[in-house]
């Protein structure tokens, strides 16, 4: 899989990527991959990335590639 990705119109590295998810910088961050759904907001392709926000904790985010949405694994 591709380590840069283009979300909404723009390239994104795995990091970037959590940060968009996150809303923050993120510590560290996995290679880009393909989720298994579609984007609940307008049916577009959704992303999904594990990341770092902290020493301890480590997140699974999706964001999708043509809108806004975005979710994580947190409860």
């Amino acid at each position: 899989m591709a380590d840069n990705r283009v979300v909404q119109g723009r390239m994104v590295t795995p990091g970037k990527l959590a940060e968009l998810i996150e809303g923050d910088s993120v510590m560290d961050a996995e290679a880009i991959e393909d989720a298994d759904r579609d984007c609940p907001d307008c049916g577009g392709n959704v992303l999904e990335v594990g990341y770092m926000p902290s020493v301890t904790e480590f997140v699974t985010g999706q964001k999708c590639q043509d809108c806004d949405w975005s979710d994580t694994d947190r409860d």
